[in-house]
């Protein structure tokens, strides 16, 4: 299963992911060209914004929230 199929399955049960969730979780360091595609084949991913810890900027989360059919 490669990174994109690990991503999918993973926002399928209703978790979110980051950027770092994503590197961490999967060795996925490209987790913003992952998201695109899953878009382009359809399914329903948003974009949440969340300050940094340290209070200087955001980052993104990404949730599906409808599963293609």
């Amino acid at each position: 299963m490669n990174a994109q199929q690990q991503i999918l399955a993973y926002l399928k049960t209703g978790k979110t992911i980051t950027v770092i969730e994503a590197g961490q979780k999967f060795k996925c360091y490209s987790l913003t060209g992952v998201i695109s595609r899953l878009r382009k084949n359809g399914y329903d991913i948003v974009t949440h914004y969340e300050s940094n810890i340290n209070n200087k900027g955001t980052h993104a989360r990404y949730e599906l929230i409808e599963v293609k059919s």
